[in-house]
């Protein structure tokens, strides 16, 4: 539902408790008084970025040393790289420092990363404490903060170690996107059209209808796109909380080669973001899904004009490291039973896990992608 002054409140119905995703303009100044209103306790801890500590930081700090709280904040590397056990013992050892008991909650500030790695970290210190979600870039607010899977990455793959752990709330201040870079804005977007393509037809048409404002960074656009996003997050979620029926695997459009290509591009000079990788994971998924007779060609290329449109990649210049993209996608956490599945498109709208994917149709999806 809409809140009051353009603002927006999504609830999550997950057990034990449902949790509410606010979304809007300035609510960073409420941090505080809305974190007093579910725990009492003294303490706190903030985990952030070198990115987004010097900026929003202090704002944090503020509210939250306003509402009562004895804050601390720990600032850490900005970068996926972060997202290591190295980086979990190292907020292990400042959570000691503060003295955070059971009561006392952990927030993040930052994007998928910082909330990846503190809610990690708060499922895990004293067994789980209160957890907040605060997120500042578009692939957060769209899809990594809500949900409640936390994770840090391994030497095996990304996202191998890791718990599902709901937030007591989310809080996405809008206003917070307007220092995200150029590239990190956009790569935010990769994440919304995927849940366009596996869920929603008609936010697809709105993607299409309004991608010039949103590549032109039009903030007005924001509140309606994530709201949109965070309700087809919070549906699944809802209904699959932790992937036993298949259906929150949807989710992973995209991401099986997506991860693959994230990975080695990291290797290189140039590593890319999250969204980038996804981008050309999900054009990737579409031509296996044209090869398995799921999808459309025209729908197939609907989706990647609009990927394309969006100021993402539609390829990677990868054709070198072709083995090493099939032996990480077959290291991907969803491999079951020796068997790399995939989440494929049957039309703008609909997806389904398959688990019979041929070679072939994997062979020309990357043909598709790798250049």
């Amino acid at each position: 539902m809409s809140g009051d002054g353009g603002r927006r409140i999504v609830r999550v119905e997950t057990p034990p408790k449902p949790y509410p995703v606010l979304i809007g303009p300035g609510l960073l100044e409420e941090l505080g008084p809305r974190l007093r209103e579910e725990v009492r306790a003294p303490r706190t801890l903030v985990v952030t970025d070198a990115n987004v500590g010097p900026l929003y930081g202090e704002r944090a700090l503020a509210s939250l040393g306003a509402a009562g709280f004895d804050c601390s904040m720990v600032t850490l590397p900005a970068g996926d790289a972060t997202k290591s056990l190295d980086s979990a013992a190292r907020l292990y050892d400042a959570l000691a420092e503060a003295r955070i008991d059971r009561a006392s909650p952990v927030v993040s500030l930052g994007g998928g990363v910082v909330g990846d790695l503190a809610g990690f970290v708060a499922a895990t210190w004293l067994r789980g404490v209160p957890f907040v979600q605060c997120s500042t870039t578009v692939e957060a607010d769209v899809d990594a903060a809500v949900g409640g899977k936390t994770a840090v990455n391994h030497a095996s793959g990304k996202n191998m170690i890791g718990a599902f752990y709901q937030p007591r709330f989310v809080l996405i201040d809008t206003d917070t996107l307007s220092t995200l870079s150029a590239r990190d804005y956009l790569a935010g977007l990769a994440e919304s059209i995927k849940h366009a393509v596996i869920r929603d037809a008609a936010f697809f048409e709105w993607h299409e209808a309004r991608i010039a404002d949103l590549r032109a960074r039009r903030l007005d656009c924001m509140p309606e796109l994530i709201e949109r996003n965070v309700r087809i997050k919070a549906e699944i979620v809802a209904m699959d909380e932790r992937e036993t029926t298949g259906l929150r695997a949807l989710l992973n459009f995209g991401h099986t080669v997506g991860h693959a290509i994230e990975s080695a591009m990291a290797r290189g000079g140039d590593p890319w973001r999250h969204g980038e990788a996804v981008a050309a994971g999900m054009v990737a998924a579409c031509e296996i899904s044209v090869a398995a007779g799921r999808l459309s060609r025209v729908e197939a290329e609907r989706i990647a004009a609009l990927v394309e449109a969006a100021g993402l990649p539609v390829t990677a210049p990868l054709s070198h490291a072709r083995s090493r993209i099939l032996a990480l996608m077959n290291a991907d956490k969803k491999v079951a039973a020796g068997r790399l599945r995939f989440v494929l498109a049957d039309r703008i709208g609909q997806a389904t896990l398959c688990g019979e994917v041929r070679p072939e149709w994997i062979e020309a999806g990357l043909d598709r992608v790798l250049r």
